[in-house]
């Protein structure tokens, strides 16, 4: 095994644990998952090496949960989408018949 293929299993139980409590916590609805840019700084790690055969498991478990976990903010963004359009439509035919304006100085 050459030295760039090095496994460091510490170094993929870590992240693993990172991940998984991130796709938790997307799932329960943290204030973490809520903030879009809260994974626009993550880029893949590099230096881990393969992964242990005895973590490849859990990864397949960690990667399944992700795939959910995107299948499901896809189906929410496709009915935030439709509901938008439906409230756009009720707002084109809309026709305001009084003043819209209301003078709070007086």
């Amino acid at each position: 095994m050459s030295p760039e293929q090095t496994t460091d299993r510490g170094a993929w139980e870590a992240l693993l644990t990172t991940l998984e409590q991130d796709v938790a916590g997307q799932a329960a609805g943290s204030t973490a998952a809520a903030d879009p840019s809260a994974g626009a700084g993550w880029s893949a790690p590099t230096g881990l090496g393969p992964v242990p055969r005895d973590l490849v498991g859990r990864a397949s478990r960690l990667l399944a949960a992700q795939r959910d976990r995107l299948a499901s903010l896809e189906a929410d963004r496709r009915a935030t989408l439709e509901h938008l359009g439906a409230l756009r439509a009720v707002d084109a035919t809309r026709e305001p018949r009084v003043s819209v304006y209301l003078d709070a100085s007086a």
